[in-house]
């Protein structure tokens, strides 16, 4: 299924380098504040930093941001303007070239003892090759006239690619006009799985036995995958198949295709727009009646099974056929899962075929065993990510009309150093009622 890998899965983390020397974002000026005055602090004298609550919980994701707040105490004698630092204790490492976290992977408004200073900007480094040296990342706090006790707030509103930075015990350091430090210590920050933006959410669409097709966009939340559905359209009885190519996302992205009763296929492109998710559809071609399973790689491409149980992939649904192989009639249901197929045989046996990755090859790998039981079910169908786990997920209505989720593992494979994700082992309640669609995808 179409989506965006995050440095989540990727990234390394390189062992600390020594503690630079502060460098990061210009400083902000400071309004005097309770200056002490008289001599510089005492050789060898430093504060104390004590974080506010314990260790803070930063979600990367689409949450609002969070406050860390800690108190700064500073030896008598201190003069001048005081500097401040956060540090993380390691260095990032490149992914595929390139900086494991976005530009803007947090950002951060600033005060200190009620006075605010607004936006403070992160530095973050990383190290290319493995010789290079890099500090660590660190964020600049305002500078401040010396008090004996210095209030910080930083807001930290992160996105999904912080989840690489995982649980620092970060360094705070403050130092006089000098240079000397006067005060240090520690704060702890977990970056945890928020929600994931709209174009990594998944969406699911169903169409009732009025031609009517509804939508289902994840929220981010397997206790409550789904958000209210929203109607695409009328009309989509007209088809006999409807499948996406590119994997359904709550943010109006993906795009599908649809045949209708003479046979001809049709395209409808994504928008990004999730209250108008498809544009007015394009004509692909006739003669696919030949078909009795059209299934969408979640890649832009297709693979569809004939009447003689031959499984044919479209790299896209504009292209050539290439033959992928025989019997595959042994399958009652076909879903896609990862890029790869999910597959239910006549003894209701799951079978998961994970995507080659290479072109013109054959599109699979060797099926590997899900497990059995899964007769019990009237459709199945893969998703897109619904959850925060970064592995798509798999939807099945039993015979009573309940839709149960499957939220997908990630086990190691012969045939890739990303394992294969494949349905895990327990199933969580959706609701009920969804017998009254006769197609779900």
């Amino acid at each position: 299924m179409a989506r965006v890998r995050t440095a989540v899965v990727a990234a390394a983390l390189v062992a600390a380098l020594a503690p630079p020397a502060f460098g990061g974002a210009a400083a902000v000026a400071a309004p005097a504040t309770a200056a002490v005055t008289g001599t510089a602090a005492e050789a060898g004298t430093v504060g104390t930093v004590v974080q506010e609550g314990g260790r803070l919980k930063v979600p990367a994701g689409e949450e609002g941001p969070v406050t860390l707040r800690f108190t700064a105490s500073l030896p008598a004698g201190v003069r001048g303007p005081v500097t401040a630092v956060l540090r993380l204790p390691y260095t990032l490492a490149a992914v595929a070239g390139g900086s494991p976290v976005s530009e803007n992977v947090i950002r951060s408004t600033c005060s200190v003892n009620g006075v605010a200073y607004g936006e403070c900007l992160w530095d973050m480094p990383y190290v290319r090759y493995g010789g290079e040296e890099k500090p660590p990342p660190s964020l600049a706090l305002p500078t401040v006239t010396a008090a004996g006790t210095l209030a910080y707030a930083v807001t930290m509103d992160a996105d999904r690619t912080a989840l690489v930075l995982g649980h620092p015990d970060t360094l705070v350091e403050l130092k006089d006009s000098t240079g000397a430090v006067v005060a240090e210590g520690t704060v702890g920050l977990d970056f945890v799985p928020g929600t994931p933006p709209p174009n990594q959410r998944g969406a699911l669409h169903a169409r009732d036995k009025y031609g009517v097709l509804w939508r289902y966009e994840g929220t981010g939340d397997v206790t409550r995958p789904f958000a209210t559905r929203k109607r695409v359209g009328g009309g989509w009885n007209a088809y006999t198949a409807v499948t996406p190519v590119e994997g359904p996302t709550a943010g109006g992205t993906g795009g599908l295709v649809a045949r209708d009763r003479d046979g001809v296929l049709w395209y409808y492109r994504g928008t990004g727009k999730p209250d108008t998710p498809f544009a007015p559809r394009q004509r692909i071609g006739g003669g696919w009646n030949t078909y009795t399973s059209l299934v969408g790689d979640g890649y832009y491409g297709l693979v569809a099974r004939d009447r003689d149980g031959v499984l044919w992939w479209y790299e896209d649904p504009f292209t050539q056929r290439q033959r992928v192989g025989g019997g595959w009639n042994t399958y009652n249901a076909l879903t896609m899962q990862d890029g790869g197929a999910l597959a239910r045989d006549t003894a209701g046996v799951l079978w998961k075929y994970d995507r080659q990755g290479c072109v013109p090859c054959s599109p699979f790998e060797p099926r590997q065993r899900v497990g059995g039981g899964w007769n019990v079910y009237t459709a199945l169908a893969g998703t897109t990510e619904l959850g925060r786990d970064e592995n798509p997920d798999l939807v099945a209505r039993d015979t009573a009309g309940r839709l149960w989720l499957y939220q997908g593992v990630r086990k190691p494979s012969p045939y890739s150093s990303w394992g294969s994700v494949v349905p895990g082992p327990t199933r969580s309640l959706v609701g009920g009622g969804w017998n009254t669609y006769n197609l779900i995808f």
